[in-house]
């Protein structure tokens, strides 16, 4: 069963069908928009760098092409990570999303190491800082405007789609706005004679980026390695699945993330001698509330239990009889205690419960009154000789 992703839009919910291209569509498009500013700025940077002597303007490009770099890594996983599931891969390609926001957490902590690094290296050649033209101040505000702007509008796609992805490169956009900033504030303190402004504002930017990272990269290492989602969020699915008609307990909760998604199983608990096909209507009631009710949710599997065996997950001291097994010891008792033509029965129905047996036999007529009496007492003495059965129960079909 498939579940929805998130709706695209704050205003309304998309509808199941086709959501997840949406999402993907969504988040290639933004990476897009990225991947042409970048290359734009860039240029425009490496040009009025050379023009003005503005060495830090050029590293700063180059700053800009790693970035651009990064952007088409985030395109990549955004169209492969639609794939369907197939055979090698059957909950899909989530992971993609995963494993490229762990690489751009780690970009970004390289960078802000480097702006550190940068920084110390600078207040010890203060004086090899070269005379700038005024042309590079320009040029570092207007790529400091441009990088803020694409920082607002990725972060935006990524809480719109709820795509961890587009978050870490949202924040390598703002790293970026930050250097910019770092330059702008380089070479407006060196045009007012204060050079020593931009490695101190460095070192403060490049703590900044490095602690953003790590926490981007930690978040994927944590869905990689299938940490659950929080007691909170927890209580909250088990009170959806306890009130839902025909669930008498609940165990076994487990729920992993999968590229903002979340994949979900529970060992659900009903009545123990539901026919298996009204077990199956409560398990797909507890589906349909579940996915309604917490929509990040993408896939959830539900296994029916007649009983909480949470504490009997251990193999029996002697393996239950099969149910040919079962079948062939209820004929063999018929034939006794009814004679050899005695009547097939309509339904043997076998509930497994506590390491015993039950047994429910629906008769098709009634024997005579003798021959009951004598069944009764051989299925008392079989039960007493047979420690692993609890019951035997004979009905009769009164009405087709």
């Amino acid at each position: 069963m498939n579940h929805a992703p998130p709706p695209l839009s704050d205003a309304r919910p998309l509808p199941p069908d086709g959501s997840g291209a949406l999402r993907n569509r969504g988040i290639q498009r933004t990476a897009l928009v990225a991947i042409a500013t970048n290359a734009l700025l860039s240029l425009a940077q490496i040009a009025v760098g050379l023009f003005a002597n503005a060495f830090s303007l050029v590293a700063d490009a180059a700053h800009t092409l790693a970035d651009l770099v990064t952007d088409v890594l985030v395109l990549v996983a955004g169209r492969h990570g639609a794939d369907p599931a197939d055979a090698n891969h059957p909950y899909g390609h989530g992971r993609i999303e995963t494993i490229t926001t762990m690489l751009l957490g780690a970009v970004l902590a390289a960078v802000g190491i480097g702006f550190l690094w940068s920084s110390g290296l600078r207040l010890q050649h203060m004086d090899a800082l070269p005379e700038l033209h005024p042309a590079a101040l320009a040029m570092a505000l207007m790529t400091l405007a441009a990088k803020e702007g694409l920082f607002r509008y990725t972060l935006a796609a990524s809480r719109r789609l709820k795509a961890p992805l587009l978050e870490a490169s949202a924040w390598h956009a703002r790293s970026d706005a930050a250097s910019s900033l770092v330059v702008a504030i380089g070479i407006g303190g060196s045009l007012a004679g204060h050079p020593f402004l931009e490695p101190l504002a460095a070192a403060l930017v490049g703590f900044l980026i490095a602690g953003m990272g790590v926490r981007l990269g930690w978040q994927a290492v944590r869905e990689l390695i299938d940490t659950g989602l929080s007691e909170g969020e927890l209580a909250r699915i088990r009170e959806t699945i306890g009130t839902t008609p025909g669930v008498v307990g609940l165990h076994d909760l487990r729920t992993r993330r999968m590229a903002g998604r979340v994949l979900c199983d529970a060992h659900v608990q009903v009545e123990p001698r539901l026919t298996v096909s009204e077990g199956h209507r409560v398990s797909d009631e507890v589906y349909r509330r579940v996915r309604e009710a917490h929509p990040e949710i993408q896939d959830m599997l539900v296994h029916i239990d007649p009983e909480d065996d949470g504490g009997l997950r251990t193999m029996p001291a002697v393996p239950l009889p099969a149910r040919k097994d079962v079948a062939a010891s209820i004929d063999g008792l018929l034939r006794r205690g009814l004679g050899s033509d005695a009547p097939a029965p309509l339904r043997v129905q076998i509930h497994y419960l506590g390491q015993r047996i039950d047994v429910d036999v629906l008769l098709p007529a009634r024997g005579p009154e003798g021959q009951e009496a004598a069944l009764r007492q051989d299925i008392e003495n079989w039960l007493e000789a047979h420690a692993e059965y609890r019951s035997i129960r004979l009905f009769q079909q009164i009405a087709p």
